[in-house]
């Protein structure tokens, strides 16, 4: 079954990791993908792979952000399903006590306003095409906090769930669904170069989930396909947990 017979789906972030996992995902389900990235080599490949398109876009960059949408339908002639993925986590982001500002702005800008700017310039397409879905990649430190604090990613992931449920509400009778997505921890490059670094760290996050281990990035861009398919029509302004039992859990199995 295609799902996305016929359904043009912009993914950023799509050069690696859980983007990756979506492309070749919403690929296999019949849609025209667009893999939107800061990084040529990667996204290209991606693009190869899946007979898509790839647009080297700084996703903090309004121009850069317009000239993707731009792009993708001159290519396949519209867009359906905007899967705002790209997003960062770096070390220098850390305690509130010693994160500097310089560390937290480049996450704000990275992690929240490429959602906005994604949001803004790609819901009128979907808008043209009489509705779409769109999944906006927030986290399940949104709902949780955290003695081991990234402090800016915390804050901008809460900014992409609360965005997202508004911006849900607002276009539900126009027939664009927004959706945010709230992935646990996801074994990817990201995550495995921070706990290869400190694996007291990753410990103490493992054991905190029921299920024992960090998901894989094709179980996450399953729950993106079933968001943006026709199976959730009526799915709107949620919030959509992929997190292994973590946000459910006091005391966790042996």
């Amino acid at each position: 079954m295609a799902r996305l017979d016929g359904k043009v789906c912009v993914i950023t972030g799509a050069g690696s990791g859980i983007g990756a996992a979506a492309a070749r995902r919403f690929a296999a389900e019949g849609g025209s993908v667009v893999v939107v990235d800061l990084d040529e080599t990667a996204g290209s490949a991606i693009a190869k792979e899946v007979d898509g398109l790839f647009v080297r876009t700084d996703v903090t960059s309004a121009d850069d952000v317009q000239a993707a949408f731009a792009a993708a339908i001159e290519r396949f002639g519209g867009l359906d399903v905007l899967v705002n993925n790209a997003g960062i986590s770096p070390p220098q982001d850390d305690s509130i006590l010693d994160t500097d500002q310089d560390a937290w702005d480049l996450v704000q800008r990275v992690n929240l306003t490429s959602v906005y700017l994604c949001c803004k310039y790609g819901i009128p397409h979907l808008l043209e095409r009489g509705g779409g879905s769109v999944i906006n990649t927030a986290s399940f430190v949104a709902l949780m906090g955290a003695a081991t604090s990234q402090i800016s990613y915390t804050a901008s992931k809460g900014g992409v769930l609360a965005m997202s449920r508004e911006l849900g509400v607002q276009f539900a009778r126009q027939g664009v669904r927004v959706n945010a997505i709230c992935p646990g921890p996801v074994d990817t490059p990201l995550l495995r170069d921070l706990f290869a670094a400190d694996p007291e760290r990753a410990a103490r996050r493992l054991v905190h989930i029921p299920m024992g281990r960090f998901a894989r990035p094709e179980e996450i861009a399953s729950a993106m396909l079933f968001l943006a398919s026709d199976d959730s029509s009526f799915i709107t302004a949620s919030t959509f947990l992929v997190d292994g039992g973590i946000t459910a859990a006091y005391v966790t199995p042996l």
